[in-house]
């Protein structure tokens, strides 16, 4: 996306970053970088939510293909741990891609003020990334290959698919482009259970991982919708680019889509559609209140889209869980 005009830092952001940087001097690595998840990566929203994907994933496959007991442990352990890491390495991806405009529009962030550097991102990176290798090489050898093509598209999102200049001003394809992560992540989650198994892919998998990307959309273009007061100069979101009023309408839009498409999903997994179509479109009503708000431009309406839209995919996720969870307790 095109930055906006260049504006310059604030005597307070930079003060504020001069002192929050002379705080943690001298510390050690280890509490530096507990102190940038608490700012970039906070564990506290992340875990609870990706655990649940992953048991999404595992779970929704297992249902989907009629297999019989719980989940394996291990499976939804290695999982987890997995889009954890995935999730974080595409945050220190983002941190090198954003660098130079970060040093300019957020001199507060961790990572220009000097909290962290980058070289130190990569490397803990790195070493998080053979952890998570290992453990998947130990429940079967076939799923290197399938992280080899997350990992390789997460590469060429990295390098805006060699084409950035011409995908940065073409705004919708690039939010489309870079959602593909998703359904490869919740993808990969799926195969834990049915390739660890040599099985077939479950029926319906297709139904699944559309309903994963268009849930990535709720979230994505839901964190970046904000009321005019609250917009900063060079810091994109989709308000800004498209006006409030579209990107209001296109996230309205996508989560009525990941409503449809999270409903069918269960419903191929074996939950009755008389009940989940309702059930689905009931919260997705609810996850719409701060549009009115939103459009008429209150103070914190726009965090409040971006928190609802995280909560409509904690909702989405454990629905999906759910086909599997109910058979499993009737077993």
């Amino acid at each position: 996306m095109t930055p906006a005009p260049e504006a310059p830092v604030s005597v307070a952001a930079a003060s504020e970053a001069g002192a929050s940087a002379g705080a943690f001097a001298g510390a050690s690595l280890v509490v530096r970088l507990a102190q940038y998840q608490r700012e970039r990566f906070p564990l506290t929203a992340y875990v609870p939510m990706i655990a649940i994907a992953a048991a999404a994933g595992v779970g929704w496959s297992r249902a989907a293909r009629g297999a019989q007991g719980s989940m394996s442990g291990a499976a939804w352990s290695v999982a987890a741990l997995t889009m954890l890491v995935g999730f974080f390495l595409l945050r220190v991806a983002d941190e090198h891609k954003d660098a130079a405009l970060d040093r300019v529009a957020r001199p507060e962030l961790p990572v220009p003020r000097g909290l962290v550097t980058l070289a130190e991102l990569r490397r803990v990176g790195a070493g998080l990334a053979l952890v998570v290798a290992a453990l998947n090489l130990s429940l079967a050898p076939r799923l290197l290959w399938v992280l080899a093509v997350v990992a390789a598209w997460a590469a060429l999102m990295t390098k805006e698919f060699f084409v950035a200049e011409w995908l940065r001003v073409r705004h919708g394809l690039y939010l489309l482009s870079h959602m593909v992560i998703m359904p490869l992540l919740l993808g990969y989650a799926t195969t834990l259970d049915w390739l660890v198994a040599r099985a077939t892919p479950p029926r319906g998998l297709g139904v699944f991982l559309a309903a994963t990307y268009v849930n990535g959309l709720v979230l994505e273009i839901g964190r970046k919708l904000r009321e005019p007061a609250a917009e900063r100069a060079r810091v994109e979101t989709y308000s800004a680019t498209w006006g409030l009023p579209r990107a209001q309408r296109l996230w309205l839009a996508t989560l009525v889509l990941a409503a449809a498409l999270t409903a069918w999903a269960m419903s191929v997994a074996g939950m009755s559609s008389t009940l989940v179509f309702p059930l689905t479109a009931a919260v997705a009503l609810i996850v719409a209140w701060p549009m009115p708000a939103l459009a008429r431009g209150r103070a914190g309406s726009g965090k409040a889209t971006e928190r609802m839209s995280a909560v409509w995919n904690l909702l989405a996720y454990l629905f999906l869980a759910l086909p599997w969870t109910l058979t499993a307790l009737r077993a």
